[in-house]
């Protein structure tokens, strides 16, 4: 889970004031970058967050954890991906992706972007199916 601080954006220009992002923002906008690369099958979360998915309610920041230390911020990523792709090749496209969404809605550049790929999900497998394997796992990423 993200720390409970704000964000404060830097403005080396005649500012009007403050610009503050939660780090909830920051983890909605990598989780929405991550799930749109092609190849990503879903986002690892919880057995919550799968089952509140079944009621129609999408947790966009599900599956990245954001922490920040005295190197700066670092995000990683817990996900599926579909059978077949280039794992590498899809892992750096999340990568670049997440740097790049972030930089532009928000100016801040991250250290790390780390990749967690969780499984490896067939082509017909069933939304139950993965709610198995998030309760399998017991993690709440």
């Amino acid at each position: 889970m993200a720390e409970e601080s704000k964000l404060t954006l830097q403005d080396n220009k005649a500012s009007l004031g403050e610009i503050e992002i939660a780090p909830e923002v920051i983890e909605v906008i990598s989780g929405i970058a991550a799930s749109k690369v092609e190849g990503v099958y879903a986002m690892h979360g919880s057995l919550t967050s799968g089952v509140t998915e079944l009621f129609g309610r999408v947790n966009h920041k599900k599956g990245v954890r954001l922490t920040v230390d005295e190197e700066g911020l670092k995000v990683d990523v817990y996900c599926y991906l579909n059978y077949g792709v280039a794992v590498p090749k899809v892992a750096l496209e999340m990568q670049e992706k997440i740097r790049q969404q972030l930089l532009f809605m928000t100016d801040i550049e991250l250290t790390e972007v780390n990749i967690h790929v969780v499984a490896i999900i067939p082509e017909k497998a069933e939304i139950q199916k993965l709610i198995d394997l998030e309760d399998e796992d017991g993690e709440d990423a």
